[in-house]
């Protein structure tokens, strides 16, 4: 993949504009209405108007609910691009991918990418939102299902606990990464959770799926986020700082529960991260900030390695050293409070912080340098991968 270095910035595709809505448990709410007001808000923060929008693309979580149809919502016009889109937690980073390759080739001006989600249910435990009655294998994963296997938990645990017998990875260095996106979710207004924990708290918290336990395990909201993504040239004269979008990859691994397979290993981020970085034309060494997807703390620890943060089977070791993950720390790491903490929006979740950070918006959790970010998104049980680069 070729560097994009010599595209000049004007040509060069650009986030101008973030919508979010409330989050958490919030009720009465379709995702489709949730996913409209966000694309609303993304619109009036970059200072445009609806009918400046004519590329639109949505998805929607495990739940559904937002598809085309949003365009008549929202009331838009005459569109040129158009799709529904659904690679799972490594949506976002391919929708803004998507949306700056139309840009970058002229095929549309102003494309709004939207995720929302509503499987929160009044009365309901949030464990019930992705819990295994949402789940009707069939086949192979029926038959597996049978051995107790049914729904992400079972199975990301499944990863970690391969990890921890390859290289020794404990459940306490798993805690260290949960401690520390929750001493970031305390300095963030919009985090669900902002209570400090140390690890004694997530040792004592109640186990999931062994190796699990809940502070290991995301939280689960009801929302919206929308960014808008535009030329450079034009962002810069709008309302918000452009978030330049400097390198974007994908990877599809493919072959996950097969005979032989790298789960718990390695995982798409290994293939994405540095093709990103190429086409960025930066370095690991270069990236002030990293916000990477957190569906679970082991997701974090095996994106850190597969990325180049630190060595294969290092990533406990990594984690657990004093002075790097938390505030202050020399690998700023989610610095909202990630999925673990604040609001699970899939990949917008990083993707929102990200864009936050970059415009040095983020309050009392702001990163003092923040010129370069490198933002994460995971589907499936690792079976695709996106990656971004953004420039303040």
């Amino acid at each position: 993949m070729s560097s994009r270095s010599d595209l000049p910035a004007h040509r060069r595709a650009a986030i101008a504009g973030l919508g979010m809505t409330e989050m958490g448990k919030v009720y009465g709410r379709t995702a489709q209405q949730f996913a409209a007001e966000a694309v609303r808000r993304a619109v009036d923060d970059a200072g445009l108007a609806l009918g400046d929008v004519d590329g639109l693309l949505v998805s929607a979580g495990l739940g559904g609910g937002v598809d085309l149809s949003l365009q008549d919502d929202l009331g838009l016009e005459d569109l040129r691009l158009l799709s529904q889109m659904q690679s799972f937690g490594s949506t976002a980073g391919a929708m803004v991918q998507h949306a700056a390759m139309a840009i970058e080739a002229g095929m549309a001006d102003t494309v709004a990418c939207v995720f929302a989600d509503a499987p929160l249910r009044e009365g309901a435990s949030s464990g019930a939102a992705y819990g295994a009655e949402r789940y009707s294998p069939s086949g192979w994963a029926g038959l597996v299902a049978t051995s107790g296997f049914s729904g992400p938990n079972s199975f990301y645990a499944l990863a970690a606990r391969r990890h921890m017998q390859a290289y020794g990875t404990t459940s306490k260095q798993l805690g260290e990464i949960a401690v520390a996106q929750r001493s970031w979710a305390s300095l963030n207004p919009l985090a669900r959770f902002r209570d400090p924990i140390d690890i004694a708290d997530h040792q004592e918290s109640r186990m999931v799926a062994e190796p699990f336990h809940l502070l290991d395990c995301c939280v689960v909201s009801n929302g919206g986020i929308a960014v808008i993504v535009t030329r450079g040239d034009r962002a810069a004269s709008l309302a918000q700082p452009p978030v330049s979008v400097l390198g974007w990859a994908q990877a599809h691994p493919g072959g996950s529960l097969r005979r032989d397979d790298d789960l718990g290993l390695v995982s798409g981020a290994a293939q994405a991260g540095p093709a990103a970085l190429r086409m960025a034309g930066v370095s690991l060494a270069d990236i002030d900030v990293a916000e990477l997807y957190d569906c679970y703390t082991f997701t974090v620890l095996l994106t850190l390695e597969d990325y180049g943060f630190c060595a294969k089977g290092e990533g406990g070791e990594f984690v657990s050293t004093p002075g790097v993950l938390g505030p202050g720390g020399s690998l700023p790491l989610n610095t909202g409070g990630g999925q673990l903490s604040a609001y699970y929006m899939w990949g917008f979740t990083p993707l929102s912080e990200a864009i936050i950070q970059a415009r040095g918006q983020a309050g009392r959790r702001q990163v003092p340098n923040h010129e370069l970010l490198l933002v994460s998104g995971n589907g499936g049980i690792f079976s695709h991968h996106s990656t971004l680069v953004l420039s303040a």
